[in-house]
């Protein structure tokens, strides 16, 4: 489901370079346009962060990165 606050692929072809490259130990559970779509949702909407919708990455997830930034 797209909200408002969902990147669009022009936006996210600028974000993209812009996030830095990490080694991959993994294959991760959720790409970095899903957690920026939670951060993005979460920022404007106000909402707690245990309030996210639950087709976005668990709040846990969306917080610890949000924490990195």
């Amino acid at each position: 489901m797209a909200y408002s606050s969902t990147l669009t692929d022009k936006e996210w072809e600028i974000i993209d370079p812009l996030l830095p490259q990490k080694k991959q130990t993994r294959p991760p559970k959720w790409t970095k346009r899903q957690i920026l779509d939670g951060i993005f949702y979460q920022l404007k909407n106000g909402c707690n962060w245990c309030d996210l919708p639950k087709d976005l990455p668990p709040y846990s997830t969306v917080f610890w990165h949000y924490k990195q930034l």
